[in-house]
């Protein structure tokens, strides 16, 4: 069994060590599309390093690792908010219902909104007094099963859209992943593709421009109305590779362990850590270091708390806080608000 799970794990991380063995100097930061697609999601993992593919134990495995889902132990809901980087700001939604042996559905919708700005030009740096706003939107539809009783697999459907102005781009992405629990102390392998799909491009009026088409000639038509033609860029497909163990699991305290390594298509490869300890089952310290080994990274240390509290029934309120030090991005706080019922 070892023998096999060490094959397992050269396999998937040999592409990974090949890659970055011939293409270490070569950066492909900004060059995708609907890079909000990165932005993780909850302050629980965020705290924790946003090392959760091999964790996926609550509803935010529909953006870690679909397959997740298939462990929940009842129907969940999660809205998560912060103000994100530059006073943009971010909110996510979803809603995972346990169908018993038929599996997991989910449903989530991720917003960024930059607000209102002033339209600015060379002559007009002050503003022409017009305004525009940029905004992404994603709505996922997710699916995961258990298919033994070590064994999840996951699937989501995300429909994308940005806006800026008056231009628009609109693309379909797939995530995949797979959970398993070993036994060797229940740790657990977790893998995951996620935003694979077409490239998009952006199109609308503001890329409209009078052009003539023969400036030699005199005495013809030059402001015929044409639009620049924008390139199609590519989805930030990522690759990750997740392990978890509960290393402490008692009535009154709990100690869980992650690693992730990442291949990003956008950027260099890079590993996140983290740690979550928790008191009663109710009380919890969370803390971790992402992006560990990617070039001219400034995120730094992450930490947050959580409660966890049973109101009534089977209806149960979950607060998570996170803190991600963003370096001379200064930093991103971060709330959600769970539920399971």
């Amino acid at each position: 069994m070892k023998k096999s799970l060490i094959l397992i794990l050269f396999l998937l991380l040999f592409p990974t060590i090949g890659h970055t063995q011939f293409v270490r100097n070569v950066s492909k930061v900004g060059t995708t599309a609907a890079s909000f697609l990165e932005i993780e999601i909850g302050a629980r993992a965020l705290s924790m390093g946003s090392a959760f593919v091999g964790v996926a134990n609550d509803i935010t495995a529909m953006y870690w690792n679909p397959a997740g889902l298939a462990r929940l132990n009842s129907n969940e809901a999660i809205f998560d908010h912060s103000k994100w980087l530059a006073g943009v700001s971010f909110d996510y939604a979803g809603v995972a219902i346990q169908m018993g042996g038929a599996g997991a559905l989910g449903l989530s919708i991720t917003t960024l909104n930059m607000g209102e700005m002033n339209v600015r030009t060379v002559f007009y740096p002050e503003g022409t007094g017009e305004r525009f706003d940029a905004s992404d939107f994603a709505m996922g539809l997710s699916y995961a099963r258990n298919l033994t009783d070590r064994f999840s697999i996951g699937f989501s459907g995300k429909y994308i859209h940005q806006k800026i102005w008056h231009m628009n781009a609109s693309s379909v992405a797939f995530d995949i992943g797979t959970l398993f629990t070993t036994q060797f102390h229940g740790m657990r392998l977790g893998m995951s593709i996620t935003n694979f799909g077409p490239k998009m491009r952006l199109e609308g009026k503001d890329t409209q421009v009078k052009h003539d088409i023969d400036p030699v000639k005199y005495g013809n038509n030059s402001k015929i109305n044409a639009h620049l033609d924008t390139d199609k860029w590519s989805l930030p497909l990522l690759f990750r590779v997740g392990v978890s163990m509960d290393v402490l699991k008692k009535p009154l305290q709990s100690l869980t362990l992650s690693v992730d390594a990442n291949h990003p298509n956008d950027n260099t490869e890079y590993v996140n850590a983290g740690f979550e300890y928790g008191l009663f089952q109710k009380f919890y310290l969370r803390a971790g270091y992402p992006a560990l080994f990617m070039k001219d990274s400034e995120q730094g240390f992450s930490a947050g708390a959580g409660i966890n509290t049973l109101l009534f029934r089977n209806f149960r309120v979950k607060l998570d806080y996170a803190y991600a030090n963003f370096g001379v991005l200064t930093n991103v706080q971060r709330f959600s608000v769970g539920v399971t019922f």
